[in-house]
């Protein structure tokens, strides 16, 4: 194997990342803070996979995903705290509910493109922290929700391995969707719906699949966050989160399960360096979108061989290209 081989591949640099992350609790001294700080990586990276799998692959513009996050953070609350059900039931509990709301608003959203579709999501991401600081009789409204984690997993450290186990299920079952019939489908999709349809693909009920195992998965994200902080309030993830996610996954890299990892590790990493000055954050944030979007329009991924060549073309494709059976449209209209 030569050195270019090594230093490119894959596998080399997931088992040192599986390394690195199963010893990070004592190489830091088991500081809850660090371990705090990879566990809102994984998170994040796990939030971020499922908005990648639905505009990265799919191109459907979301902008409610935070909206989930918070739907998974209460969802859990209440099946646990209030209703007194177990971890295994609440979490999977979190994403069901939060897939079956997608469902209610992916039907009639199916039928929207582009900037349509990301003004219908982006006003039910305004809506549920709304909801949630209103809703006092099952959130708590500014009280919030407290929650109290398993007895086998109440200390940091055990409830860190858990977290590392649940996101590394996560991504494989992702990469298995992303590279499955479906996934092909959702990328036919997002190159053109009318070819996608002339190939006998149903448009409207994949981006109804779509949108429902991108919202059961951040559902999911978020009752993980839930039980790390053990408590729950409105402010948790205001329309904001939802913005930080979609930069994740454009300067990670679109249509790249590596490129939202890539993306959650970076921006959030960032605070942790730059919340000394205020409003450096932001800054920072908003100037990488802009230097990606300009240079690298496949995202950082592109840069460290972690992206197959055949996803590096789909990831650069414009969604703007047109297929031959559009322009044959086009040709017959004229």
């Amino acid at each position: 194997m030569t050195m270019k081989r090594i230093f490119f591949d894959r596998r080399l640099y997931v088992s040192l990342l599986v390394v690195l992350l199963l010893t990070f609790p004592f190489l830091m001294g088991q500081s809850s803070y660090f371990m705090g700080l990879v566990v809102t990586m994984a998170i994040y990276a796990i939030a971020a996979m499922s908005l990648n799998l639905l505009t990265g692959y799919g191109g459907q513009v979301s902008i409610g995903q935070g909206g989930f996050l918070m739907m998974g953070t209460y969802s859990t609350g209440i099946i646990s705290s209030t209703l007194g059900f177990p971890i295994w039931v609440a979490l999977p509990a979190a994403g069901v509910i939060a897939a079956l709301v997608s469902l209610v608003i992916g039907l009639p959203a199916v039928r929207l493109k582009g900037h349509f579709l990301a003004v219908a999501t982006l006003g039910f991401g305004l809506c549920i922290p709304e909801i949630a600081l209103n809703w006092k009789s099952v959130t708590g409204g500014y009280s919030g929700l407290p929650l109290m984690r398993p007895e086998w997993a109440s200390s940091d450290l055990a409830f860190f391995y858990v977290i590392l186990v649940l996101t590394f299920l996560v991504t494989w079952m992702l990469m298995n969707i992303a590279n499955s019939r479906l996934g092909r489908a959702f990328l036919a999709i997002r190159d053109s719906e009318i070819a996608a349809a002339a190939t006998g693909i149903n448009v409207a009920g994949y981006k109804t699949i779509m949108f429902m195992i991108s919202a059961f998965f951040t559902g999911l994200a978020g009752g993980l966050y839930a039980y790390w902080v053990q408590y729950i309030s409105p402010n948790d993830f205001t329309i904001m989160a939802s913005f930080f996610l979609l930069a994740m996954i454009v300067v990670g890299g679109l249509a790249s399960i590596w490129g939202a990892i890539l993306g959650a590790v970076l921006f959030t990493g960032i605070p942790h360096f730059s919340d000394a000055y205020v409003g450096v954050t932001n800054l920072v944030i908003g100037v990488a979108v802009v230097l990606v979007i300009l240079f690298r329009p496949a995202g950082l991924v592109s840069l460290v061989g972690l992206i197959k060549p055949g996803e590096k073309q789909r990831s650069r494709k414009k969604p703007t290209e047109e297929l031959p059976v559009r322009s044959l449209e086009e040709a017959d209209n004229a």
